[in-house]
């Protein structure tokens, strides 16, 4: 299956040609710290792994990363596609989302860029309930996070059906805001949080590994913020 370029789901996203994020100032920074190996410290694991990564600080603030672009996305006319190597894809309008289980869960956000900010609260819906409607087919390997700024990214079936991975649309108990990638954003906590799509749209199960939009210019496949995967 022929992969679409990041040009092909800037378009697919309905981006203006003026908003092209890779002319960003931000993004081209961000490309030479993956050129040159920026903020590695070379440290180990430990045994027993702290609870703050090396090379991270710990903020209180939460900074506001994105490609330049921030959707205006109502909720109104809002869609979540499920598709791909699934037996049972769908979409949901926000009721459908809302008439979802709702699950809260308490985690650390770990930013590439060497910020960490502790005990954050969310509620959304689980990524493995999503998983268990969908069926996965056998093959199905990988996900691929598609996003309203154009923006993807990849992660293992393994990991995205992990248990504390959710689509959230609550902080501190408060609705997400859209720098933050609200109405919807993914949650994947033990990744660097480039990993953890905003305004998500579409989640698609795929057998190959798809590099995402960070991925593709220099950025670890994985992000395990333990073992410094900032860069690949």
């Amino acid at each position: 299956m022929a992969k679409d370029s990041p040009d092909d789901m800037m378009a697919e996203a309905g981006l203006p040609q003026g908003g092209d994020p890779t002319e960003s100032k931000l993004i081209e920074t961000k490309r030479a710290w993956a050129r040159e190996g920026r903020l590695l410290t070379g440290a180990a694991p430990a045994a027993e792994r702290p609870r703050l990564p090396p090379g991270q600080r710990l903020v209180t603030s939460w900074p506001v990363l994105d490609l330049g672009i921030q959707p205006e996305v109502d909720t109104d006319t809002w869609t979540l596609t499920v598709d791909g190597l699934v037996d049972r894809p769908f979409t949901w309008n926000w009721a459908d989302f809302l008439a979802q289980p709702v699950v809260s869960d308490t985690s650390d956000i770990h930013c590439v860029t060497s910020w960490s900010r502790y005990d954050n609260h969310w509620q959304g819906v689980s990524a493995r309930h999503l998983v268990t409607l969908a069926q996965p087919q056998p093959d199905a390997a990988h996900v691929l996070l598609h996003s309203h700024d154009g923006y993807t990214t990849n992660l293992r079936l393994a990991v995205f059906d992990d248990a504390d991975v959710l689509l959230a649309t609550r902080w501190e108990g408060q609705p997400l805001t859209r720098e933050h990638g609200g109405p919807v954003r993914l949650v994947v906590p033990k990744a660097y949080f480039w990993k953890s799509a905003k305004w998500i749209r579409r989640i698609q199960f795929i057998n190959d590994d798809t590099p995402g939009f960070w991925e593709v210019r220099g950025y670890h496949n994985e992000g395990d913020p333990w073992t410094e995967q900032r860069y690949g």
